[in-house]
């Protein structure tokens, strides 16, 4: 990762933030972009090589506006790393128009906009490589999450089908599906819906961001450089016959 360039969203907090850290660890300029620049600043304050951005991933104006503040002050992305996500627990029958606008704005629409504002760069580089973050909701389904996961469901077919044409200018496209992490986004569940995910994994833990970082650590290096249009679940076994 030695002087790349990466561009994680939703790097605020939770695996955002650990994927953030990671790819600096690693050697890579990272820019840290999050649609809470307090928080994008917080994590830029955890290490060296971090550098915070405001992002709405929803707006494809502020996307492009990213785009130019990295490529102006770090050089042209080498790795993108789509982690900013969105939801609200809620059967699906209570879920409102507007609810659903949302969730697919952030989650789908989201790395839309941005693999689509960071590709000509990568194609133009000759290489590349960009890993969405997903869910295994969007394998599996789950229950109060139907809108999130079919959002979700949308992202791993949309990395398929971006690897497929990125292909031929040796861009990779892979996706993780996180299982219950422990995260800000978790701890604002229902604590029952928490307590049953948590009895249902097989490891009777939840993951922790960091691990969740490995597995997209690996995806945006060399070890993966022959590896396009893969799905990794990191669940701690929760989905393994899904």
């Amino acid at each position: 990762m030695t002087q790349r360039v990466a561009v994680v969203t939703g790097a605020g907090s939770g695996i955002g933030r650990a994927v953030a850290l990671a790819l600096a660890e690693g050697g890579a300029q990272v820019a840290v972009a999050d649609l809470d620049p307090d928080a994008a600043a917080a994590t830029a304050e955890l290490g060296v090589r971090l550098y915070p951005y405001r992002v709405d991933v929803a707006d494809p104006e502020s996307v492009d506006t990213l785009r130019i503040g990295v490529e102006d002050r770090l050089g042209a992305a080498a790795v993108l790393v789509n982690c900013a996500g969105w939801d609200r627990t809620a059967p699906f029958l209570d879920a409102t128009a507007d609810f659903a606008a949302k969730v697919v704005a952030i989650n789908y629409l989201g790395p839309v906009h941005t693999c689509r504002a960071f590709l000509p760069g990568m194609i133009e580089a000759g290489g590349g490589k960009i890993v969405n973050v997903a869910s295994d909701a969007g394998r599996v389904g789950s229950s109060g999450e139907t809108i999130y996961a079919g959002a979700k469901g949308g992202v791993i077919a949309l990395t398929k089908s971006i690897a497929r044409e990125m292909a031929r200018h040796s861009i990779n496209v892979n996706c993780v599906c996180p299982g219950p992490t422990d995260t800000p986004l978790f701890a604002a569940q229902d604590e029952r819906l928490k307590d049953a995910l948590i009895k249902a994994i097989p490891f009777r833990r939840l993951a922790r961001p960091e691990e969740i970082a490995a597995a997209v650590l690996f995806f945006a290096s060399e070890a993966a450089s022959f590896v396009t249009g893969q799905v990794l679940s990191v669940s701690g076994g929760l989905t393994m016959a899904g």
